[in-house]
């Protein structure tokens, strides 16, 4: 996990570098408006001193090798450096807006599971019938449509646009959020969230879904469920005492997305509901050319995503006691 997040926080740093734009360009606007408006209007060049001076400042007077190493040793003490554009710690930013991906991430990641796995073991079941093929035309558009665009739309339809007016248009909570009680609050951030969190899971639910049923199609027609129902037992016991488990296997590995659900999908789908999280910072960043901050969501991502792989290896010895761990 080291060596693999050692290479992708340099493959990233390196690109950031022939990124065009960034803080010294920003700077040296800043310093040029500033001129302007001291009445030195016929000073459109920045001298070579002055340049230098805004390199140092943000330490671009050294070799890139040189810049990654004091980088990579600032993050190893979990300092991911200050953001140009905010002029706060990219960790507190970070932390500041987790919540927010957090309840999302976690939110969609729970009712995925808890209706696509008895959603899928049903179409297993009844498969070929009508309800089947329904719930596969829902499911397969639901697949295909991206999550910021599908966000377009149910505003369209049902947050004021040219039909309905039942969700709010943007934002996480009601202007007089803190005026609720507990339980309003609740009530209200679950209100706000219902839109956003369609399209959060309208990709993992189709995936899931189908995924759940096409592997347990396949433990359907092997041996060891005709030899069940043999000895006696009806298909619905064959089915979940003995079939549903190894048709499990797969969505175990698929849990370590539990891990970075807060990092992805989310960039564009909180742009468009305007929802203060990690994507919208993310965002934010890219088009801010704030390399901190962007290096920073990038290697914490990196760093999960890694962490979830880990974490299906050990689930999977769980469902399925053919895997152990070496000792």
């Amino acid at each position: 996990m080291i060596p693999t997040l050692l290479g992708i926080s340099l493959a990233c740093f390196l690109l950031i570098q022939f990124v065009p734009g960034g803080p010294v360009e920003d700077m040296m606007a800043r310093v040029k408006a500033h001129s302007s408006d001291r009445g030195a209007g016929d000073r459109t060049r920045i001298s070579q001193e002055e340049l230098a001076h805004i390199r140092a400042y943000y330490g671009f007077d050294q070799s890139i090798p040189v810049q990654y190493i004091r980088w990579l040793g600032k993050v190893v003490k979990l300092d991911l450096g200050i953001s140009y554009t905010y002029r706060k710690p990219v960790w507190d930013l970070i932390v500041d807006k987790m919540p927010v991906s957090l309840f999302f991430g976690l939110t969609s990641f729970i009712i995925s599971y808890l209706v696509c796995i008895p959603l899928g073991v049903l179409k297993a079941v009844k498969n070929g019938s009508a309800f089947d093929a329904l719930s596969s035309a829902l499911i397969f558009a639901g697949y295909v449509i991206p999550g910021y665009a599908l966000g377009i739309l149910l505003i369209t339809f049902f947050a004021g646009g040219q039909y309905l007016d039942l969700f709010p248009l943007s934002g996480l909570s009601s202007d007089d959020f803190e005026e609720f009680t507990l339980l309003g609050k609740i009530l209200d951030v679950l209100y706000h969230g219902t839109l956003p969190l369609i399209c959060f899971m309208a990709s993992e639910f189709a995936f899931l879904t189908l995924l759940t049923k096409n592997s347990l199609l396949d433990e359907l027609h092997k041996d060891y469920l005709r030899t069940a129902r043999l000895k006696g037992a009806s298909f619905m016991q064959a089915v979940f005492k003995h079939a549903l488990r190894n048709a499990l296997v797969p969505l175990a590995t698929r849990s370590a997305e539990l891990f970075t659900l807060m990092f992805t999908s989310a960039l564009l789908i909180e742009r468009v509901f305007d929802i203060d999280g990690m994507g919208l910072l993310f965002y934010n960043s890219i088009v801010g050319r704030d390399y901190n901050v962007v290096m920073g969501l990038i290697v914490l991502s990196s760093a999960f995503a890694l962490l979830g792989r880990l974490f299906a290896d050990f689930l999977l010895v769980v469902v399925d006691p053919r895997i152990q761990l070496d000792k």
